[in-house]
Order: C-alpha cells, then sequence, then structure tokens
C-alpha cells in the first residue's frame, strides 16, 4: 500500500502502533462501549490530553478510584475520538511504582521526609532571607490557574520578575515572531486550515510523529481523494518524508536562505499579491538598535535588500537545488491554491528562531496567503498549556497577563489595578530569562540563590547541563526546589522536594495550539501526601504573610489570594483540608479573565468551558447571550474584532495602521559550525512513544517496551568509515560534553552525510550535556538543532 492511500485510522495504527485498549489495567477492550453502557462500570468525564499542544480531548474511566480507561472524545473538534500511541496510554503515566508520596528534605548527603508545614515554612523562610535572589521556574504544563498563581505571587507579591518557563526553550522564538509581524502573539488561523489547505509545507518538523492526529487529517483527506501537495523542508528525512511530494533537505539554517529566496522571486517575477501587500502590509528591518520594533523601509528598499537571494546563491546558501526553490516561489504565486505552513522546533529552536519567523510569515503575506481557510502560516507547540498558561498569562521574566510587559508604565498600572496593588509594587526591570537564570544560579556568588521548579525537568532539559545544571552540585549556598511527580535528574540535585498532583488529580484548565481553551475537573485522588502546585504557591504565599512580608497583602491589607465562596466569606484554601472547599481554579480563572481583554484575546466565563471541549479565542458573547469563539483571527468574515466592510485587519499592527509587517532579515550562519576537529552536525529532538524527558511515557511499560532507550542516528555511509554497525556503543562529544549511545543506522530518520540525530527523553543518557546554549538575541531560545560534534566507536559494549 502506498502511503498515499493510507486513511486517517490506519495511518495512526501504522505510525503509533495503537489500539482502543483500556490504559491501567486493560478492563475495556472497547472503551468507546462504555458510552453505551448504563448502570455501573466506570464513570466517564473529560479532558485534555496530558501531552503535546495539540490539545485532543480524551474521555477518562474512573472505577474505584482510579484510572481504569482512556478513549479519544468523539465530541472534541480537534481529534474527532482520535489519539495517539501517547494518549491510548495517558492514564498509566499515574501509577509508576516510583511516585513521590512526601515531602523530602536534604540533611547531609540524604534526603529525609519532612512535614508539609516543615516544607512551606523552609520555602517561605528562604525566600524572605533574600526576595530578590529567589526565582520560580515553571512551563507550559502548569495550568492557566497555576501558572496565573505563579506570575501573581512573583511579580504581584515579591515585585520579582525571576520568573521564566521551560517554553523559553520550546517555543520562545514563535513569540517573537508573531509579535514583530502582527504585534500580538498566536496563530491567526486553527486547524481547520488542515482541512481546507492545498499545499502542507512543513518547515523542519515532523508532524506525522511529534503531531500525528493533526498529520491526520492530511492522511484522511487524501484517502477521500482529496490533491494536496506535501513538502517537507528538513535536514534529515523522517516519517513525515514519507508522506511527502517533495523532501527539500537542507543545511543547518538554511530555512532562512529558503524563505528570503521565495520573496526574491515573487518580487522578481511580479507574481506577489500586489493587492493585498498594497492594502495590508508594510515593511519592516533591523536598525542601528535591534529590537522587534525595528525601522520602517519602503518597498523598494526591501527588493534591494532582497536581490541578492537569486536561487543560485539561495541553493549554495542552503543545499537546495535552485530548481526548487523556483518551484516554491511558483506555489506561493498561484492564486487557486491554499498554503498551510507548520513549523515547531525547528524554527524556533535556532539563533535566528525570530528572523525565520518573521520570514515564513513575511512570505505569506506577500504572496497573499493569509486569512481564507487553508492559507496561513501556523506554529505548532510541544506542551499542553504553552499556549495558554506561558504565552496568555505571560509566565515569562518580561511579561505580564494578558499581553503585557512589565517595562511599559501603563501595564503594569493595569495590573496592579486588576490586582488591587499599590503603585509601584511591580518591578519594571524584567527578570533572568531561563539560560541567564539557571547561569546565575550555577555561579558562586550569582544573583539567584534559591529556584524553585514546578512541572518539568531542567536537569535533563536545559542546553549545555555540565555549565546550566550540573555545576549546582558543587555549590554550597545554592538551594533548589523541585515539586515533581517522579524521581529525575532534576531532583537529584534537589534539596527539598514536593511531591505532586498529576493532572486528573487535580482540577486543571491547559490552552493549545490554536488558541483553544480547555477545563477539565478532577477525578481520582493523588497518592500519598502529593498535593496541587497551585496549592503549595499560595500556601507559601500565606505563609510569607504570616512572616511579616508587606508584598503578600494588597493595599487593602487583604491577602493576595484571597478566595470567597458562594456566600462571599474567605476561604482559607491555603490549608490543604479547605483547599477544595472552593473552586480555586474558577475564582484565579476569572480573576485573570480581566486581562484577556487587554489584547482582544476574550476569555469566557468558566462555567462555558465545563460544558464545551474548548473554545477558540476571542470568545465574544452574543446579543442572545451564548458565547461565540473565533476561528479566523485578523478575517473580516470570522473575527469580532474586525471593523465592519474591512476583509482584513491587523488591529494590533506594530505600524498603527492595521497593516502586518514584512520582515527583511540577511542570512547568517549558525553559532557553531563543523569543522576538521568537531566534524559532524548534531540535532535533537522527541520520539513518537515518548514526550520530552520521559519522566511519564517511561512510567508506562508498553511505551517503555516499545522505545526503552535513546540512540545516535547516523548516515550508513559515515557509520560504514567510521567502523560502526547497528547498536554498537557510540561517544557522541562536543565541546562541552560527551554521552554514550547506541548506534541506530537505517531507522525511523535518515539524516544526511555528517549529521547525526539524537532524542532527549533518555535520562540515563543526557544528550544535553553536549548541547549548545546559544540562544535567538530577542526570544532568548537556545538552539538545539545544530552544533558541533565528534563521533567514535567505544572500546566497550553497552550494558
Amino acid at each position: 500500500m502506498s502511503p498515499h492511500d493510507l486513511d486517517r485510522r490506519d495511518f495512526l495504527k501504522a505510525s503509533a502502533m495503537v489500539a482502543a485498549t483500556a490504559v491501567a489495567s486493560g478492563v475495556l477492550a472497547d472503551p468507546h462501549a462504555a458510552f453505551a453502557q448504563g448502570g455501573g462500570g466506570p464513570r466517564w468525564q473529560k479532558a485534555p490530553c496530558r501531552f503535546c499542544g495539540t490539545g485532543c480531548h480524551v474521555q477518562v474511566g474512573v472505577e474505584n478510584g482510579r484510572v481504569v480507561g482512556i478513549a479519544g472524545d468523539q465530541e472534541a473538534e480537534v481529534n474527532k475520538g482520535l489519539l495517539c500511541v501517547k494518549g491510548y496510554h495517558v492514564g498509566g503515566i499515574l501509577y509508576g511504582e516510583d511516585r513521590l508520596r512526601q515531602p523530602l528534605l536534604r540533611r547531609g548527603d540524604a534526603m529525609v521526609p519532612i512535614s508539609w508545614d516543615e516544607a512551606i515554612d523552609t520555602i517561605a523562610r528562604r525566600v524572605l532571607s533574600a526576595p530578590d535572589r529567589f526565582a520560580f521556574y515553571g512551563s507550559g504544563q502548569w495550568t492557566i490557574p497555576e501558572g496565573y498563581a505563579a506570575q501573581k505571587f512573583m511579580k504581584g507579591g515579591l515585585g520579582n520578575n525571576n520568573i521564566d518557563p521551560n517554553a523559553r526553550l520550546c517555543m520562545a522564538s514563535a513569540v517573537t515572531g508573531f509579535l514583530a509581524t502582527y504585534g500580538v502573539d498566536e496563530p491567526a488561523g486553527c486547524y481547520d486550515d488542515l482541512d481546507a489547505c492545498d499545499v502542507l509545507i512543513t518547515w523542519g518538523n515532523n508532524p506525522a510523529e511529534m503531531h500525528p492526529v493533526l498529520f491526520s487529517r492530511v492522511i484522511d483527506r487524501r484517502s477521500r481523494g482529496d490533491q494536496i501537495t506535501l513538502i517537507d523542508i528538513s535536514t534529515r528525512r523522517t516519517r513525515t518524508t514519507d508522506h511527502a511530494q517533495d523532501f527539500l533537505e537542507m543545511k543547518p539554517h538554511g530555512d532562512l536562505a529558503i524563505a528570503l529566496g521565495i520573496a526574491h522571486l515573487l518580487i522578481e517575477n511580479e507574481t506577489y499579491d500586489h493587492d493585498f501587500v498594497e492594502k495590508y502590509c508594510a515593511f519592516r528591518a533591523q536598525g542601528e538598535k535591534p529590537d522587534l520594533l525595528g525601522e520602517a523601509i519602503s518597498f523598494d528598499q526591501y527588493v534591494q535588500f532582497l536581490s541578492p537571494y537569486t536561487p543560485e546563491r539561495v541553493a549554495e546558501l542552503s543545499g537546495v537545488p535552485a530548481a526548487k526553490i523556483r518551484m516554491l516561489a511558483d506555489l506561493f504565486a498561484r492564486r487557486d491554491a491554499r498554503i498551510t505552513s507548520l513549523w515547531c522546533m525547528g524554527m524556533n529552536q535556532h539563533t535566528m528562531g525570530t528572523a525565520i519567523n518573521c520570514l515564513v510569515h513575511g512570505v505569506h503575506l506577500l504572496s497573499g496567503h493569509f486569512g481564507r481557510p487553508g492559507d496561513a502560516p501556523t506554529s505548532l507547540t510541544g506542551q499542553p498549556s504553552a499556549c495558554g498558561t506561558v504565552r496568555e498569562v505571560g509566565t515569562l521574566a518580561h511579561a505580564l497577563p494578558g499581553g503585557r510587559v512589565v517595562a511599559n508604565d501603563e501595564h503594569r498600572k493595569q495590573a496592579e489595578g486588576f490586582w488591587n496593588l499599590p503603585e509601584g509594587r511591580i518591578n519594571a526591570k524584567p527578570g533572568h530569562h531561563t539560560v541567564s537564570m539557571w547561569d546565575q544560579f550555577c555561579t558562586e556568588g550569582g544573583a539567584i540563590d534559591t529556584i524553585w521548579v514546578q512541572v518539568t525537568n531542567p536537569g535533563q532539559t536545559l542546553p549545555n547541563l555540565n555549565a546550566l545544571f550540573e555545576r549546582k552540585a558543587t555549590l554550597r549556598d545554592k538551594f533548589l526546589i523541585v515539586s515533581e511527580v517522579y524521581p529525575t535528574a532534576t531532583t537529584e540535585l534537589a534539596d527539598l522536594i514536593l511531591p505532586a498532583a498529576l493532572w486528573v488529580e487535580k482540577n486543571g484548565i491547559y490552552g493549545n495550539s490554536e488558541r483553544r481553551t480547555q477545563q477539565w475537573f478532577k477525578m481520582v485522588s493523588p497518592p500519598g501526601q502529593a498535593r496541587d502546585d497551585c496549592w503549595m504557591t499560595i500556601a507559601v504565599a500565606h505563609r510569607l504573610m504570616e512572616l511579616g512580608h508587606p508584598g503578600m497583602k494588597d493595599k487593602d491589607g487583604r491577602f493576595l489570594f484571597d478566595i470567597k465562596d458562594e456566600q462571599g466569606r474567605s476561604v482559607p484554601v491555603w490549608e490543604w483540608s479547605h483547599y477544595y472547599d472552593v473552586n480555586v481554579d474558577r475564582a484565579l480563572f476569572e480573576e485573570y479573565r480581566q486581562f484577556t481583554r487587554m489584547k482582544h484575546k476574550d476569555l469566557a466565563p468558566y462555567e462555558e468551558y465545563v460544558e464545551a471541549r474548548g473554545l477558540r479565542w476571542p470568545v465574544i458573547q452574543q446579543a442572545d447571550g451564548s458565547w461565540r469563539e473565533t476561528r479566523f483571527r485578523f478575517a473580516g468574515f470570522d473575527d469580532p474584532y474586525v471593523a465592519a466592510g474591512k476583509d482584513i485587519q491587523f488591529y494590533h499592527s506594530t505600524s498603527k495602521d492595521d497593516r502586518a509587517q514584512i520582515w527583511f532579515w540577511e542570512y547568517e550562519p549558525p553559532k557553531e559550525v563543523v569543522d576538521g576537529e568537531f566534524p559532524f552536525w548534531l540535532s535533537t529532538g522527541r520520539v513518537l512513544e515518548h514526550w520530552h524527558t520521559g519522566t511519564m511515557t517511561r512510567r508506562v511499560p508498553q511505551l517503555a517496551r516499545a522505545m526503552p532507550e535513546a540512540y545516535v542516528e547516523l548516515n550508513p555511509e559515515d557509520a560504514k568509515q567510521l567502523g560502526i554497525r547497528n547498536g554498537d556503543a557510540v561517544i557522541v562529544e562536543s565541546r562541552r560534553g560527551q554521552v554514550e549511545l547506541p548506534a541506530w543506522i537505517n531507522g525511523r530518520g535518515r539524516p544526511p552525510r555528517g549529521s547525526v540525530f539524537v532524542p532527549f527523553f533518555d535520562e540515563s543518557k543526557l544528550i544535553n550535556k553536549v548541547t549548545l546554549e546559544a540562544h535567538d538575541p530577542f526570544s532568548k531560545q537556545p538552539d538545539y538543532k545544530k552544533c558541533a560534534v565528534r563521533l567514535r566507536k567505544a572500546t566497550g559494549t553497552l550494558p
């Protein structure tokens, strides 16, 4: 069977090896059948999947206080009842044998059990001793209320902006690209574009394995006879390549040259969309002081800047033949085709991540492939709430909720007003971004002494781990607090470990990659003494208030997290016994909602999300009292904020004239390049079976068996030259560190000569000891896709 003949379900079965099976106990051979059952048996409730940013909805079957079944939610628009292999096994993440069950404090070389009261007091006193030297490190796995609580605690309570998420490592360049182009973050289109596009271009990503449910939409359309052209632009062949009509194998950083080359040809051939550009676009380039505003340039200047990027020069820079550059330009020149571009880490984990994001947006704007279903430049995210929590709540060192920033006087006053704080409470100076935060923490005398980590594993995910994490082991004055579910590479160096509730062991709200906000309720209890991350934050805030920190009260003397019941009485939610006396998520979400109206990211009331399978913002109340979501932003046919009579309106335009910015950026090579000493390019990433660092998925036996360990993927000719065979132990070494891995030749991915790939899910083989911390100057996102390494066959054998 040809890959093009696969339908959606066959694709998922073939690529994900899935069947509709129960997760924890196998009691339901067909989970969907349970929906028709009456009487006893599991109780089924909705929740978004715990893994990636796709935001698939699942039905969770609970019986006797335990998750016993998982099914794809047939009422969910995102996944229409389908799941990937991880999704079908998501319930199993709760039941690893080594769940953390009680607080642990380091005393000497031992971690000893302590009470929650002692744990909370320990954190509060550590913070109180030096509030400005404390940092909070979270993630795109924080729920919206968890992230909002951490944000308010840090910026509204401590007046400290040292809060940043692991999403700085995965999608920050997408943010800066959207801001520089449209003046506001997040995609204008949605997943519906995959149902309407004629051409799908994947820019350095592998959705067949990383976002398989979304990719299956395209496979499903092909099985029904739709003609969809798929073009895969990448540095290595993947399972996505197998479904593509064209594979454009590029050199590292070649995407910059390709985008510039397409724009050059659209101009040279007079095939750009004159009417769209004249009505809706302006032109921008960097000036003497680089920033996201840049300087206005004329169309003629833009043409002049592009003139060197001929197909022949682009071929030299990118490695893609000139004829293929012309092919891409010809596609974008077509008015009868609808083109969707997808990207993820390949464009974001890039020392010119902001630039390539802007350039791809620019190609769509220049060609007019924008604002219609199927015509969209769309970034995907890797975490379930990187958009909803990090980007919208603004849990970044420079940001405030609702698209506000700490450096803006008006924005600080708005936040102080919403939070009822005295004027001047919020600090105007941005805090340390992720790389800087961990560098300061791992430096003797650095500006950060204490870091509290929630829902992430920096001991495995930070680049250049030897410098940015493992140096902590030698520094006696540093204190690391980790809220976690399982032992990880991060808890190895923790001074205080707090056992955390996971997924449906607590209430939650996520926001996925298409602006869809999704809610769920607690369904089962966490094991032992594990508790909600949000409660931990509130409890520490209250203990700080008891110890006299003035920032834990608002200007009227009330506790910063004064949450009331339906009768208007304050509930002591900082006491675990009372935390679920009231819905804390609802209270924090309703408080946060007022921020969302500041940049037209309006959210509906909490109860609307209880009833829905998510709603895409802006969500606007209609005359009849109902709430309407928005699929296509800036488009007059769908976006309620576009002025009447306008087809397109970029109402947050940085040029203040309702125009999007088409940027020019000069091509630059990677920060580190291969040479005679380190002759191989290294790229890192994920695999189908595991999610991020494998903390959850490696506890699921089916997933662990399917992909038990990490590997180094080599080109067969390189392997032959080095005398390496499948399974041989290979040392991958950079200027920063080394790791030993088994070789995989002719596996799922096929790198070109001079290139290797290593996934990062395996904590026993930390590839991030090798990677480079060089980062984009605007987004501060590191480049995990390009560094120079050398290989040698290990003398021993792997266990």
